[in-house]
């Protein structure tokens, strides 16, 4: 059971993400226009975006870890 949960979200993951690649084509025709110093802000900021989702499913992971770890004794 829990291992068909996981394959749904991969599954919902992998087919959601598609329609994200649309948003690439406008940050690179605006960044393609302007200076280095704003291409170099629009990739910090790009970083800093993707940073927290990964630093939250991490945390996430990481209490189920400990939840599941102190469980067990």
């Amino acid at each position: 059971m829990f291992k068909k949960h996981i394959l749904v979200f991969f599954l919902w993951m992998f087919l959601t993400s598609k329609a994200s690649f649309s948003q690439c084509a406008m940050c690179k025709a605006v960044v393609e226009n302007g200076d280095t110093s704003m291409a170099e802000g629009v990739n910090n900021g790009i970083t800093y975006l993707m940073v927290f989702p990964y630093l939250l499913i991490g945390l996430l992971f990481f209490a189920v870890y400990r939840y599941k770890k102190n469980y067990k004794n």
